[in-house]
This record gives structure tokens, sequence and C-alpha cells, in this order.
């Protein structure tokens, strides 16, 4: 690997990195009147759609499933999502929305839609908020194709 492809893949992942925390600390402001964190909020609205097993969510969502499983407790303690019978699978359950996280995840709508216009706005214009989505989601497909030959610290 050259000293070049080293610096921007350091630059990248900073870049990467800078970005989930922005995206963090905004969408804890998004979501903190509709009464949820950031993270419930990923989860609930992993789930919108359709019913999905934690271990789907977390696959989704590139993180833990252990973490998703914590978050997916909490948000069936407060009320805010139900587990339901897997057919596929009947020892994982599948996270499914209740209407009371329905109903705050629609509170957030207006600011989230204030924000991506806001967006919008500063990238350009649809065209080049629609390349920035196609470029970080290639990045994470080139990521997802080579992490197989990222060797694991503990077998070196």
């Amino acid at each position: 690997m050259s000293r070049a492809q080293q610096d921007a893949l350091s630059r990248t992942a900073l870049g990467v990195f800078r970005l989930n925390g922005q995206f963090l600390a905004v969408s804890e402001k998004l979501a903190e009147p509709a009464g949820l964190t950031a993270a419930w909020w990923q989860v609930l609205g992993a789930v919108l759609r359709e019913p999905l097993p934690v271990a789907g969510i977390a696959r989704a969502m590139g993180i833990t499933r252990q973490s998703v499983q914590r978050i997916a407790d909490l948000l069936v303690r407060e009320g805010l999502a139900a587990y339901e019978p897997n057919p596929a699978h009947r020892r994982a359950k599948l996270l499914t929305p209740t209407e009371a996280g329905r109903t705050a995840i629609r509170r957030i709508d207006p600011g989230h839609a204030e924000l991506a216009a806001l967006l919008q706005r500063e990238l350009g214009g649809q065209e080049a908020f629609d390349e920035t989505v196609r470029v970080l989601d290639r990045l994470s497909a080139a990521l997802e194709a080579i992490s197989a030959h990222v060797r694991d610290p503990q077998d070196r």
C-alpha cells in the first residue's frame, strides 16, 4: 500500500467518524422532543415498514446484535415496541413498533424534513444530495466486500 493510499484511507475514516458524531448529535436533538434517543429512533425506524428480528436490525444498521437487543428491550419496556412471534424462527422474535412508537416517530417528521431541506440546500441541490448518498453507499459496499480480507488482530 502506498503512502497516498494510507493517507486517503485515514482521511476517509476520520471523515466518516466525524460524520457519525455529527449525525448522532443532530439525531439526538431531533429525537428528544418525541421522548426518544437517537438510538431508540434508529431501531424503531428499522422496523417501521416491517417487523424484523434483532439480528436483522443489527445487520441492517451495521452494529452488534447485543446493542440492538438492549435497545429493543428498552423500547418494549417503554411501550414503544413489542415482540411478536416469528414464523421463520421460533426463538428469534420479531420487533414491531406499537402505535405509541409510531406516534413518537411522527413527532420527529417535521424536524427531519427541515433538516433534509437544509442539507439539500447546503449540498447544492437534490442532484448533489443524491450523489452524496451514492458515494456513501459505494463506500459501504466496498468495505463490506473487502471486510473478509482484513485480518483479525488476534490472528497475527
